[in-house]
């Protein structure tokens, strides 16, 4: 505000309409803008010298008074910007004629901006110098003491503070003595996070001893792996179970266990004895132990057959009475019974059915075998 009041023309304060402001000159408003930028910037890296100073007193002390001379220097500035207006509004006249002026400005007024711009510069240039030389002799101070100066950050103090470190400048304190290739042995105390999670470890262990080993109010390793393992075997029983019930006539698989073996035996005896007999010899029912079936011999068929029967020739259907893990079960019964020699079985009835497991030299002794029952059976009927 001051330069602008002393760059104004001396007529404004004379007799008359007032003259034009030099101050609505692009070029000068651009020169003030820089001023303006500059001081800024000057007073920014002062703020940062002080601030460098500040890690040890006796530089900051001696800092303070080169920003007194900074002071003494801006001040020079003022006067000079303050001299260079008051000479411009002493020659109107050179402000008015054409071939004094620059740019529409006054020659006077420029190099008076000019000048400030100037002594900005070598402010600034001054200040960074001495930032430079104050780090550096900080640098090399630190480096002498043995001690590297470390700025302390909110988390450096937090960890210090968690794992009560001692300062350095007291460690003569806590020095036992003993000094191993430059290694001291410090007295230290214990990190309170260590210790104290020390403590817990021992509360934890006294009741975890008092619980598993005198109240036995837990069980212990062996005694959970056991109850896991009753666990696993009951979840795999109902997981059967339901599987079991989930059995068709096309994902059905011949069961060998002797449990479904004996559980379908129960039911064969009390139902299907009374058409095949208890031993599968066949009775109204055709024999079940021969290689001959009137609807399929595999596991598939004969668990369909016994799923849907044949109302036709007297078989009835089964599935509403058993599940189909119980239809799977007597299915595997009745293949089971193949090969075994019943007291009285009955003659063979449907078609040869080879297993498909039995190989080939199965299916050519089978073969062979139906030739010559078929032979005798010519034989015998010409006697």
């Amino acid at each position: 505000m001051i330069v602008t009041v002393l760059l104004s023309p001396a007529s404004v304060f004379a007799a008359g309409p007032p003259a034009a402001s030099e101050l609505s000159n692009p070029l000068a408003i651009v020169l003030l803008v820089v001023i303006i930028g500059l001081l800024l910037v000057i007073a920014l890296l002062a703020n940062i010298v002080i601030g460098a100073a500040k890690l040890n007193l006796q530089r900051f002390l001696s800092e303070k008074k080169k920003n007194n001379t900074v002071s003494k220097m801006m001040g020079v500035v003022l006067l000079c910007c303050i001299t260079g207006a008051a000479f411009a509004a002493d020659s109107p006249a050179a402000t008015t004629a054409a071939d004094s002026s620059i740019a529409g400005l006054s020659s006077t007024s420029f190099y008076a901006l000019l000048s400030v711009i100037f002594l900005e510069l070598i402010i600034l240039i001054t200040l960074l110098f001495n930032l430079k030389k104050l780090l550096q002799s900080e640098k090399l101070a630190a480096t002498i003491q043995g001690d590297e100066v470390v700025p302390e950050t909110a988390f450096s103090g937090w960890w210090e503070k968690v794992n009560s470190f001692v300062p350095m400048k007291e460690e003569a304190q806590i020095d036992l003595g003993h000094n191993y290739d430059g290694i001291r042995e410090l007295d230290n105390r214990l990190p309170p996070w260590w210790l104290y999670g020390f403590y817990v470890c021992i509360i934890f262990a006294a009741i975890y001893l008092y619980r598993y080993h005198v109240a036995h109010s837990a069980p212990l390793s062996g005694e959970e792996l056991k109850i896991e393992m009753t666990k696993a075997e009951a979840d795999k029983q109902e997981y059967l179970k339901r599987a079991g019930n989930s059995v068709d006539e096309n994902t059905v698989k011949l069961l060998t266990d002797a449990k479904d073996l004996d559980a379908a035996k129960a039911i064969f005896t009390t139902i299907c004895a009374a058409c095949h007999k208890p031993d599968g010899g066949g009775l109204v029912g055709p024999n079940l132990t021969d290689d001959y079936w009137l609807h399929g011999g595999s596991i598939k068929d004969i668990f369909k057959t016994i799923k849907y029967g044949w109302p036709e020739k007297g078989m009835q259907s089964w599935k509403d009475n058993y599940t189909p893990l119980q239809i799977a079960q007597l299915a595997s019964y009745v293949k089971s019974l193949h090969g075994t020699k019943p007291a009285n079985p009955k003659e063979p009835q449907g078609t040869l059915y080879v297993d498909e497991k039995a190989g080939a030299s199965d299916s050519t002794k089978a073969k062979t075998d139906s030739l010559k029952t078929n032979v005798d059976k010519k034989a015998t009927g010409a006697k």
